[in-house]
């Protein structure tokens, strides 16, 4: 009883990650369709939430192996502090309104214990993620360039009315939001639990349903701020060039969950959003934004790594 209890007690820093991962990154999703009020948002929130779970569940195994062996020397008590130094990453650097990705945080935080207690590293695992890091943006945004090339010929072709254009994009953002949905959950599960199952604490089964879950809690519960506020900004490209955006973004998530790693969907929207403004010709994306991005690609996985060696030296596992 007092093993299950511990195990429990540890496990609980992953579910305060889920939470913290589903209350962020469902804005990335459908903050674009319930700002432009083309879905409520409590059908949004229960259609993400169920599709995180799907997603998990079907597809989440595919990045475990990634997180969990990046270092295959973690215990249950490393597992327990890389898990809650990213969550308490993430949670900071909400705090200070600077850009996150829960992906980088878990992989700093696992690379602050390899470098505290001296243990080796997957090198060529850790290649590979930081190379998909770089790419998510770049990648998101040629297949939303590619995207609005495709709509727009096919609809300026057929001439659609105004009317059947919005009813269009109206089915799209749902498609496209449950599309997001189950890559997020998919893809992301494994910044959950990846360390557990990776430890041999659970399996990779408990590991999807309870990542997806986590994930799922943190939608439901605390996800309207963050979806109205960065849906809002989303929205002034249009309902259509937006919809266009956001389907970017989930096929990028969902190509690398192929490849096996957990990336960013925040940065993946930005790309994307960048990818539907080439062919507008706006400028939608600044200097600033971009600023932004690089910062997040240094700044998160570093702050997840001293809070981890923080933790390791407090802690003493």
């Amino acid at each position: 009883m007092i093993a299950f209890i511990l195990k429990f007690w540890q496990l609980l820093s992953g579910i305060f990650l889920g939470w913290g991962l589903g209350a962020n990154d469902a804005s990335n999703v459908f903050g674009t369709g319930v700002a432009s009020n083309l879905i409520k948002y409590r059908n949004a929130i229960i259609l993400t939430a169920v599709f995180v779970i799907v997603g998990a569940l079907m597809e989440g195994e595919k990045t475990f192996d990634t997180i969990g062996k990046l270092n295959s020397t973690l215990t249950l008590n490393t597992a327990f502090i890389a898990s809650f130094a990213a969550g308490l990453t993430v949670f900071i650097m909400t705090v200070l309104k600077l850009p996150i990705s829960t992906s980088q945080a878990i992989v700093g935080a696992i690379l602050g214990i390899s470098i505290y207690y001296r243990q080796d590293v997957d090198f060529g695992k850790l290649t590979k993620i930081f190379i998909c890091w770089v790419t998510t943006p770049l990648g998101a945004a040629i297949i939303s360039f590619l995207l609005y090339k495709i709509i727009d010929f096919i609809l300026s072709k057929f001439k659609y009315g105004e009317r059947k254009i919005h009813t269009f994009v109206k089915i799209g953002v749902v498609i496209s939001g449950c599309l997001g949905a189950y890559s997020l959950g998919a893809n992301n599960v494994a910044n959950v639990t990846g360390v557990f199952v990776g430890a041999d604490m659970i399996n990779p089964f408990w590991g999807t349903l309870i990542g997806g879950l986590s994930i799922a809690l943190g939608v439901l519960t605390y996800s309207k701020n963050v979806m109205l506020t960065v849906g809002k900004n989303i929205t002034t490209l249009g309902p259509l060039t937006a919809f266009i955006a956001v389907l970017g973004q989930a096929i990028t998530v969902y190509i690398f969950t192929q490849i096996g790693v957990p990336v960013s969907t925040s940065q993946a929207i930005v790309g994307a959003v960048a990818g539907v403004g080439l062919v507008k010709g706006m400028q939608v994306i600044n200097m600033k934004t971009i600023f932004n991005i690089v910062i997040g690609w240094v700044s998160t996985p570093v702050s997840g790594a001293l809070v981890a060696m923080g933790l390791c030296f407090f802690i003493k596992p």
